[in-house]
């Protein structure tokens, strides 16, 4: 007997699995049954287990009976004149739908010609193993399967032409680059979603060198001229909302330019860019600090004398400005009411990027690099040809990655860019290496993709030949300017003295126990001194019982509290959170007494 489950709930037995199976799968085929419920037969457990639930990854295969597939040439004619949809293949029992499961129980062939008697289902396509990201790797057959993974995550973070209505959206934090293009080595899935109609990238021309080590560690070079013409520069939107929230007893908040008896009033130049109705103006230029929306609200806690007395209790100030190290152009403003029916205001703000040292850019094959040098155009070697590369990569990155796709994609796109056409490279049915080096050769170039480059510094040829081509070149949403962070002095937990957490609070950067012995290691350990002074404190230490004593500043005596006044007092310094562990431990009936012993 075998037990069968349903949706992982044991529903009953079966005498014979597999009559039982190919029932199943006939009165799904025959359409008694609905598509997406699928059976799955563990041998090892001797358990039959169907699938109905939603949410299962599920993808479509032509059926095969007795090596040949179900799908046939007149089947293809009749979908080409418009005849017969998909979903009549499937009707029709030509093509079904899988999950994991009972992928287990298929034997699944790549293309017809491998079929045998025992194969069960034939791919749509050879390319249909991977996701919709991953197809739009060219030639990603001769990849490694990690950076094809990197590689399609990549793509999802590259900045484009995301929306065609972005000037009226108010996303959260979205990027548009300012000259999109379609790439010259295309796949056939770039041509199904109609990539063209929101591209994320620019076909940049690279060059395969090093260059005084500014690429080393996957760092990559640009051309100073070609960002100056645009090269992957952006802009960044970002949404400043306010609300007129309601409060109870009738109390609302009102958007305004506050007046100055307003509690946590500002200056006067902090709210310049306000016009009359308390909302900044378009194109104005904000820097931090600057309010953007200017808001009051009621008084936060009411006495019960306040109730009665509403005109004496004073607003208090809660208007919306610019956090620490932002900054922008006021971009688009929109006045309207939530679901709630409470007015809204929201601005956009907008800020140009242009590509700076530090700027995270990648190819479609996972060679994701940091820029690490702007080079002025004179200063970058040249083809003999005249051709100056907009980029330079570093020729390590591929040895140890093996990502062979990066290197055909130069070839590829230095053909489609001479020939004026797209080249193929569609996962596992892609131009021919072999081809794509006789057509560059027909084109008047070395089939290897090399070229004789001259050093733009000296003018002299190199010794080596340079490897060059074009090559579609993403820009990631990983900005310095969103992610730059420093401080001096600035605010301090009120528990530990110690810097605030996180960018947005103007906080400080941790140093940690494994940051210290970075330090010790490089022998720079009088800089720990520095470093862990953030929170310095000098405390009155009873030199009798070793607590913490009391310094009176206004009869200017120093006296403990266990021991009296005629003990000696000395002051010690110590870290604040030193101090808050001996207090917490005091509240625990703890002793901790500080045993002082003389410096010299």
């Amino acid at each position: 007997m075998t037990d069968l489950y349903i949706n992982e709930q044991f529903t009953g037995t079966v005498d014979d699995p597999q009559l039982f199976i190919e029932d199943f799968k006939d009165l799904r085929r025959k359409g008694t049954l609905p598509e997406s419920v699928n059976i799955f037969f563990d041998a090892k457990n001797n358990e039959l287990h169907l699938f109905s639930e939603a949410g299962r990854a599920q993808r479509p295969l032509i059926m095969v009976k007795e090596g040949k597939p179900l799908l046939t040439e007149k089947h293809l004619e009749q979908l080409t004149n418009g005849e017969i949809t998909w979903v009549d293949l499937v009707r029709q029992g030509v093509v079904e739908y899988l999950d994991a499961a009972e992928e287990e129980n298929a034997l699944v062939a790549y293309l017809e010609t491998e079929l045998t008697p025992d194969h069960t289902h034939l791919e749509v396509t050879p390319g249909s193993i991977s996701g919709i990201t991953t197809a739009l790797v060219p030639f990603g057959n001769y990849n490694q399967s990690s950076r094809l993974i990197i590689g399609s995550k990549n793509q999802k973070q590259a900045l484009g032409f995301y929306a065609a209505n972005y000037h009226l959206r108010m996303d959260m934090d979205s990027n548009i680059l300012h000259y999109p293009q379609f790439p010259l080595v295309k796949t056939k899935v770039h041509e199904v979603i109609d990539y063209d109609e929101h591209p994320a990238g620019q076909n940049f021309i690279v060059a395969i060198m090093c260059y005084d080590g500014y690429n080393m560690e996957d760092g990559v070079i640009l051309n100073k001229s070609s960002i100056e013409m645009g090269l992957a520069r952006s802009t960044y939107y970002r949404p400043v909302n306010a609300e007129e929230l309601r409060y109870s007893g009738g109390l609302v908040d009102e958007v305004s330019v506050p007046d100055k008896d307003v509690k946590g009033y500002k200056s006067e130049h902090d709210y310049r860019f306000l016009e009359g109705d308390g909302i900044i103006y378009p194109e104005a230029k904000v820097t931090e600090g600057d309010v953007v929306i200017g808001r009051t609200s009621p008084p936060r806690f009411l006495s019960s004398l306040d109730e009665y007395n509403l005109t004496a209790a004073v607003r208090r100030e809660s208007s919306l400005s610019l956090k620490h190290g932002e900054s922008g152009v006021a971009d688009f403003v929109v006045l309207t009411e939530n679901e709630e029916g409470n007015k809204l205001v929201q601005v956009r703000l907008r800020a140009e990027r242009i590509p700076e040292i530090g700027d995270k850019f990648t190819s479609r094959h996972g060679q994701k690099g940091v820029m690490g040098m702007v080079v002025p155009n004179e200063d970058i070697p040249f083809s003999s040809s005249g051709i100056v590369p907009d980029m330079i990569f570093t020729p390590h990155g591929i040895s140890s990655r093996m990502t062979v796709s990066h290197l055909i994609e130069l070839i590829g796109g230095k053909i489609g860019a001479l020939s004026g056409r797209f080249v193929d490279g569609t996962l596992f049915e892609a131009e021919t290496e072999p081809d794509l080096r006789k057509e560059l050769l027909s084109l008047g170039f070395r089939e290897d993709g090399r070229e004789t480059f001259y050093d733009g510094r000296t003018g002299k040829q190199m010794l080596a030949k340079i490897y060059v081509g074009n090559m579609y070149y993403l820009r990631l949403r990983h900005m310095v300017a969103n992610k730059i962070q420093s401080r001096a002095r600035g605010p301090i937990q009120l528990l530990t003295r110690q810097p605030t957490e996180g960018k947005a609070k103007e906080g400080g950067l941790r140093l940690g126990e494994m940051e210290k012995d970075t330090f010790v290691a490089h022998g720079a350990s009088l800089l720990l001194k520095e470093r862990f002074d953030s929170d310095k404190i000098v405390l009155p230490i009873c030199e009798q019982c070793g607590l913490v004593a009391v310094e009176d500043h206004y009869k200017n005596r120093k006296y403990c509290l266990m021991c009296g006044e005629d003990i000696k007092i000395n002051n010690v310094e110590m870290s604040y959170a030193f101090k808050l562990l001996m207090d917490e431990f005091r509240s625990l009936g703890v002793y901790p007494k500080l045993n002082l012993k003389t410096k010299y």
